[in-house]
């Protein structure tokens, strides 16, 4: 069902979300470092082990597949927010370092995306549906 992927995101969520903290803790910051990072591996991880031993249907992973989907470009509009204003405040080295860690995130995807290939011709296929030719 649609749902667990829904459940496997939370539960994941909620393990970053403690682990960030605690980093933080250990680290003598007051902030989540990390959490959403954590979270988005964790689920990743969970994902693969759960379906490489057969315990993830199909229809879960469309569910998984849907709320990471929604999930990440939220989380990072709200981080990247946070970020702005402090960069702003920093003065102009944090405008710099800001500038440069964008263009190095698109250069990094950008090469990532040509190196897999597979981007524009990935196909999902549902169990017991066969491609008509």
């Amino acid at each position: 069902m649609i749902i667990y992927g829904t459940a496997i995101l939370a539960i994941c969520h909620l393990l970053g979300d403690y682990l960030g903290n605690t980093l933080g803790v250990l680290i003598g910051v007051k902030a989540n470092v990390g959490g959403v990072a954590i979270s988005m591996i964790l689920l990743i991880l969970a994902k693969e082990l759960l379906a490489k031993k057969g315990y993830l249907p199909q229809v879960t992973q469309f569910g998984i597949l849907y709320w990471s989907g929604m999930y990440i470009p939220i989380v990072v509009a709200m981080s990247a927010g946070q970020n702005v204003v402090a960069a702003l405040s920093g003065g102009m080295l944090g405008l710099i370092v800001s500038i440069t860690s964008l263009i190095g995130t698109v250069l990094v995807i950008r090469h990532l995306n040509r190196l897999s290939g597979d981007y524009e011709t990935y196909e999902w296929t549902i169990e017991g549906t066969e491609k008509a030719a």
